[in-house]
């Protein structure tokens, strides 16, 4: 695969050979020179140090360290980078210690900061700190009051047998200020959390105040239906965006109406689909929420993680610790054992799919590449694998999908519509390219007749792209164009209620034949069709190719080969961070 490489005009020395390289971009070489000629700095060893922060910010992570820096990957693929002149890592170390733009404990003023080895950009040091001192000070308190007898009836009412992690986690959100619900898709963490909220509702007193969140407005609108529908009576609730939560403020993606000095109004807040929110994005809402109120995180931190820096679901979950003594005799009072540690549960029986569908992705969660190419060869009717180029069956379950959406659409029958849009999906790691979600839609474009493919065609799905607050439509919005007796709507689900908008209100939207794994969070299909990139491509990793899998309820299509296969399963994101490490650390100053 050719790479191409922007090279640093001006830069030398250490930038410009790992630029060179394909290592550092060329925002990433201009940001660190930047930064060093401001802060007097002429190391060229701090220098590239500063260079890989910024990149793997780009990356994904929140820091850097220096320690296996090394261990890195180019723009493409992993290479062999021992040929580069790597700093050696004492001396690295020490040279950052001692720079005029790096602080050290209890130091500040300036741009990047290294803590244990982890070099940061101040920022996001803050941040992590803010997460970190949050979650310890909440988890320190003094647990919310509770009428245990309450509690312990309300827990034997509403949870059945076998739901055993379920009214654990229920009854540690009573009695705890912070709660993290883990689990993958099938496992029932919509209708938990739908009955914890009854048993928080049920206590006496007055009725808490509850916000249902998540970080998209798909994500919202699926966890505001799927707590309607669970049949536990509820007040009326409704789910918002976290940034709507929060009160968005124009121009500014990173400050909120509600913060430190200007609480939320809610006693209890859940936000469904964590793995998806950002370090940014965590450290504003945990400082907005209330000290007395509770948390409730609920996601699978096997998912991707934040397209922006940070992994904050997936680090509290893989912190260690040690069973709070009183939360533990809080738990056996009500009639609940098992040990939970910084309070997470996780849910780990699945009720909604099973057979090979749930083997397959928990060989996928385990790194077991020889078990997923075995299951993917099995001949399972629930897993197909399509290691040639023959298309034959895709398009023919593709074409049969869209042609049941635009016959219900045509009809006006916008439940149908909706309902048939989501039979089958397919899913690329990539947005261009020849594995692209850009060739495969205008691929299946070729498979339909032409008086399907205008942007009025009842039947055309849709996907949004940006906010639209006005029209009350997220990023990630699916929805089709149905014919109505005052004409053709646009239509979406919103709640288990549908939202009928003119076409021409729609300002960011596209044909939706195929979608990123990305954009598939937080969805369900009945069944899913992956597109598989080449092994070297750096999108190919476990936590995108189990996201995908867990897309599908009853079936699940991968077009591929085997050598891609492996690399996905046994290619974790690693993201760097310190959170992990310090949650269960005394509180510093």
């Amino acid at each position: 695969m050719t790479v191409l490489i922007e090279r640093a005009r001006n830069a030398a020395g250490l930038l410009a050979a790992f630029n060179d390289a394909g290592v550092l971009a060329l925002a990433d070489v201009h940001v660190a020179d930047r930064v060093a000629r401001l802060g007097g700095e002429p190391d060229e060893t701090v220098r590239l140090a500063v260079a890989l922060t910024v990149r793997a910010l780009r990356l994904g992570s929140v820091c850097v360290e220096l320690a296996t820096a090394r261990r890195t990957t180019t723009s493409e693929e992993e290479v062999d980078l021992s040929t580069l002149p790597w700093p050696e890592p004492p001396a690295w170390r020490a040279a950052c210690d001692r720079s005029p733009i790096v602080a050290a404990a209890g130091e500040s003023g300036r741009p990047l900061r290294l803590v244990r080895g982890l070099l940061y950009l101040d920022r996001y040091w803050r941040e992590e700190e803010l997460v970190r001192r949050q979650l310890q000070q909440r988890a320190a308190a003094p647990p919310p009051p509770v009428d245990l007898t309450q509690l312990r009836t309300d827990l034997g009412r509403l949870f059945e047998p076998g739901g055993e992690k379920q009214r654990l986690a229920a009854a540690v959100s009573a009695l705890r200020r912070v709660t993290v619900l883990a689990g993958g898709p099938g496992t029932g963490k919509t209708t938990t959390i739908a009955r914890l909220l009854a048993v928080l509702c049920a206590q006496p007193g007055e009725p808490p105040r509850i916000a249902l969140a998540a970080p998209t407005g798909k994500a919202a609108a699926r966890l505001e239906e799927a707590v309607r529908s669970s049949g536990v009576p509820l007040p009326d609730l409704r789910a918002s965006t976290l940034h709507r939560l929060l009160g968005r403020r124009p121009g500014s993606r990173t400050r909120f109406k509600h913060h430190a000095a200007h609480r939320l109004p809610y006693d209890v807040v859940v936000v469904d689909e964590t793995s998806m929110v950002s370090l940014t994005l965590m450290a504003r809402l945990i400082e907005a929420v209330r000290p007395d109120a509770r948390l409730i995180l609920v996601g699978d931190p096997d998912q991707l993680a934040s397209v922006e820096a940070g992994a904050v679901l997936g680090d509290i979950v893989a912190a260690k610790g040690e069973p709070s003594p009183a939360l533990a005799a809080a738990l056996a009072g009500v009639g609940e054992t098992g040990e939970v540690v910084n309070g997470v549960v996780t849910l780990d029986r699945v009720w909604r799919f099973g057979g090979d569908i749930a083997r397959l992705a928990t060989a996928v969660r385990a790194g077991d590449d020889d078990a997923v190419v075995a299951l993917l060869r099995s001949g399972s009717g629930e897993v197909e694998f399509v290691e040639s180029a023959a298309v034959s069956g895709l398009r023919t379950e593709v074409v049969e999908a869209l042609a049941t959406v635009a016959e219900a659409a045509s009809g006006g029958d916008a439940v149908a519509a909706l309902h048939a849009l989501e039979q089958h999906r397919l899913l690329c790691a990539h947005r261009r390219g020849p594995y692209g979600v850009t060739r495969w839609t205008a691929e299946i474009e070729s498979w339909l007749p032409a008086d399907r493919l205008t942007d009025l065609s009842p039947g055309r799905p849709l996907l949004i792209t940006a906010n639209d607050y006005d029209a009350g439509l997220y990023n990630g919005d699916t929805g089709v164009v149905i014919q109505t007796p005052d004409g053709l709507r646009a239509a979406f689900a919103r709640g288990g209620e549908v939202m009928l908008i003119p076409p021409s209100r729609l300002s960011e939207a596209q044909p939706l034949y195929a979608m990123t794994v990305h954009r598939s969070q937080g969805s369900q299909f009945d069944r899913v069709s992956l597109v598989l990139p080449p092994a070297t491509s750096p999108l190919l990793t476990r936590e995108l190719f189990y996201t995908a899998v867990t897309r599908a309820r009853t079936g699940l299509r991968i077009l591929g080969t085997e050598d891609a296969v492996r690399a996905a399963v046994t290619r974790p994101i690693a993201r760097a961070s310190g959170l992990r490490d310090t949650l269960t650390e005394r509180a510093r100053t």
